[in-house]
């Protein structure tokens, strides 16, 4: 496993320029768009005057190694109550991504919340991934190694038998660290849950077929409602209602354990044909 605190830090090498090495604890097909994407955010949380992060919207243009990568920040639009910084992150002059960061003062406004969470145990109701599974049964990926996961609902013969609901939630908490009291380094807490349920939620109603596809992240969008430190337990929701054309769209939402929505998103994937 590995420290999301240390395994996103940025180096400053520059006026706007940083300096990062991405790290294989996080690999899925590579490394994980959004440990990647976590990346964008800290140099722009390294560059802001805001002290929170507001949004963030990136595109996944090349699939990384587990390398140095650059980072150069510059400002789009500097305000009294918010910036926006696009960010680019490339490795060996070959673009990875490119993002754009809005970031926000603290400030007053109209508060209503009408958001339902859920209706599902909380982690202390459920069993662990860990005591779930074979002991001797490796997860698929090294990423997954840096959370204790507790599933809502758990099948274990694998694959199914017929489809399942294009859905998928869980409780995770990250390990070894499970919050941070930095806002920057603890939204990327966010940046990732909100990307990781794309395709688990649109493989369930195909599982069952084993069909040989994998499917890209496109793009990743993330709002952040509200802080995540000190919610070690986080909720984990995401859909992917529709799959067509060769395209499917997810929606991500980060819940606290007391039904707070804290941060929600998604994007866009695209399939490609796994080679055998």
């Amino acid at each position: 496993m590995g420290d999301l605190g240390e395994q996103t830090a940025v180096e400053p090498v520059g006026e706007g320029r940083f300096r990062a090495t991405l790290s294989a604890d996080w690999e899925i097909w590579g490394p994980m768009g959004g440990y990647v994407a976590a990346h964008a955010l800290r140099a722009a949380g390294a560059t802001t005057p805001h002290p929170r992060p507001a949004a963030f919207s990136c595109h996944y243009l090349g699939v990384a190694r587990f390398e140095p990568v650059d980072i150069v920040v510059e400002a789009r639009k500097e305000g009294r109550a918010a910036s926006s910084h696009r960010v680019a992150i490339t490795q060996e002059g070959r673009p990875i991504l490119e993002a754009l960061v809005w970031s926000a003062a603290e400030g007053e406004g109209l508060e209503h919340d009408e958001t339902t969470a859920p209706a599902v145990p909380g982690p202390a109701e459920l069993a662990s991934i860990h005591e779930l599974v074979d002991p001797e049964d490796e997860p698929p990926f090294p990423f997954w190694l840096n959370f204790d996961a507790k599933p809502i609902s758990f099948t274990r013969e694998w694959p199914p038998d017929g489809p399942l609901a294009a859905e998928w939630v869980e409780w995770l908490r990250f390990l070894p660290t499970a919050s941070w009291d930095d806002p920057w380094i603890d939204a990327c807490r966010s940046v990732i849950l909100v990307d990781l349920p794309s395709w688990p939620a649109a493989n369930r109603p195909h599982a069952w077929k084993q069909e040989p596809w994998m499917a890209p992240t496109l793009d990743l969008n993330v709002a952040f409602h509200r802080p995540t430190s000190g919610h070690e337990w986080l909720l984990c929701d995401g859909t992917a209602p529709v799959s067509t054309g060769g395209l499917f769209g997810w929606t991500g939402r980060v819940w606290g354990q007391g039904g707070e929505l804290l941060s929600s998103g998604g994007g866009q994937c695209l399939y490609r044909r796994m080679r055998t």
